[in-house]
């Protein structure tokens, strides 16, 4: 596939199943990554990867999360039913990378831009994995800025949730692509005199 096939086609697959990227293909995606644009060399990103029996252990820690936004909110428990959709959203995609902006003080780059840079790597793990015939999805969500998820996942203080890219094999099909026109979000900058 050509450069701008690829991104020109890329798409989000909203069900996934195995396979998922492993090995070469898993490492070809990490290298595409690494690529994103980055002032001063600073790699404001990393990456968790989340696959077999850690899926259940991340659930946990998403419904632990709501359970305590929930309280603090003064609104009522979660329902069984509730619980049980909750602790299997991981469950969707058999691998699950965790973007991580991991921000560093410097007097060129501000922190919006450490925190773009680790949104580009996000979609080179988009793209390179859509490259090698796997499919994925970004999500978000409250979980991504709750403070019980981040300690859960282990970030530091200068961090940040990016998202939980989901990847594995397109189950079914991709979602329609909606036909967008360039001249719809583009214009020409004419200085003020």
């Amino acid at each position: 596939m050509d450069a701008l096939t690829l991104l020109h086609s890329r798409n989000s697959a909203p069900r996934l199943r195995e396979p998922a990227p492993e090995g070469e293909a898993l490492e070809n995606m990490f290298k595409a990554a690494l690529r994103a644009p980055d002032h001063a060399w600073l790699r404001p990103w990393r990456f968790l990867t989340i696959t077999g029996d850690s899926r259940h252990e991340l659930g946990q820690l998403f419904v632990t999360a709501t359970q305590q936004r929930r309280e603090q909110a003064g609104e009522p428990a979660m329902t069984a039913e509730e619980i049980t959709k909750l602790t299997a959203k991981p469950l969707r995609a058999p691998l699950i990378i965790t973007v991580i902006a991991s921000i560093k003080e410097h007097p060129k780059v501000p922190a919006v831009e450490q925190v773009i840079s680790a949104g580009c790597a996000a979609h080179g793990l988009l793209l390179a994995a859509h490259a090698q015939g796997f499919a994925g999805v970004w999500r978000t969500g409250s979980n991504v800025a709750d403070p019980t998820v981040m300690q859960g996942l282990g970030l530091q203080p200068h961090e940040e949730i990016i998202g939980f890219l989901y990847f594995g094999t397109v189950d079914g099909n991709y979602k329609t692509l909606r036909e967008l026109t360039v001249d719809d979000y583009k214009q020409s900058w004419k200085p003020s005199k």
